[in-house]
């Protein structure tokens, strides 16, 4: 059987306002980018471990801890605005018009989950070529009150609703009455197709998407100092528990 080809991205912007040099401050001693490159080379099943920087400083450090950096990625493309299929389809188109290198998935990994396990990406990837998905989205269960059933609403008249339109005095008194289980996207892992970064519109999914579902302690995305300090004591708390199950 042909091996098939399989990519990680790890997008990486210099700029960041909340936390000044978020992707290379140190996290537990370790650049916070380094988390995620060392998962990724631990991982069975892909090819390249792939930085989209447009930060030479970036491309430095991750080159340190293993990853590759053959471009760096284009100021057009790496503005806080900037979607990430861009980013994304950039780093594939680059690959097959400079190294004739086409994988069957592309595998992006964000920075802020320094968190993730290599069995996360692993097992995604494995339900990926299982399923015939055209992507695989890392999720947890949606606590209760952050679902549509239990959130509220006010509209432009000041009525509070859930978030449904149903009346709060006739809504669902307990979550194990809610019709279907919702959802949180957790930002662990994504394994999509390439082509779906070409379709109209542009995005990860594309047609059939397959759900990869994990613990809810796993949720980590560092945006401001205060998603640092959380995911910090996560880290330390799941390294507690692997010392003393």
């Amino acid at each position: 059987m042909k091996k098939k080809k399989n990519v990680a991205v790890i997008p990486a912007r210099g700029g960041s306002q909340a936390i000044p040099k978020k992707n290379i401050k140190l996290f537990e001693g370790k650049p916070l980018i380094a988390w995620t490159i060392e998962c990724a080379l631990a991982v069975k099943g892909i090819d390249r471990v792939i930085v989209s920087t447009d930060s030479q400083e970036i491309a430095d450090i991750s080159l340190q801890y293993g990853a590759e950096v053959p471009f760096l990625r284009p100021t057009e493309i790496s503005t806080s605005q900037t979607p990430i299929e861009p980013v994304m389809a950039h780093a594939y188109e680059w690959l097959i018009k400079n190294e004739h290198y086409r994988p069957e998935s592309v595998i992006l990994l964000f920075t802020t989950c320094p968190i993730r396990e290599t069995r996360h990406i692993e097992e995604a990837l494995a339900l990926f070529y299982d399923s015939g998905a055209d992507s695989v989205i890392s999720v947890n269960e949606s606590p209760a009150h952050y679902t549509p059933y239990w959130t509220l609403v006010r509209n432009r008249e000041g009525s509070v609703s859930y978030f449904n339109g149903q009346d709060i005095r006739r809504g669902y008194s307990r979550r194990q009455d809610f019709p279907q289980t919702c959802f949180a996207k957790n930002d662990l892992v994504f394994v999509i197709k390439p082509q779906n970064l070409f379709e109209d519109p542009p995005s990860l999914f594309g047609k059939k998407v397959e759900l990869y579902v994990t613990g809810r302690i796993y949720d980590a995305d560092i945006n401001t100092p205060e998603d640092w300090e959380l995911t910090l004591m996560t880290y330390r708390y799941l390294k507690s528990k692997d010392k003393n199950p």
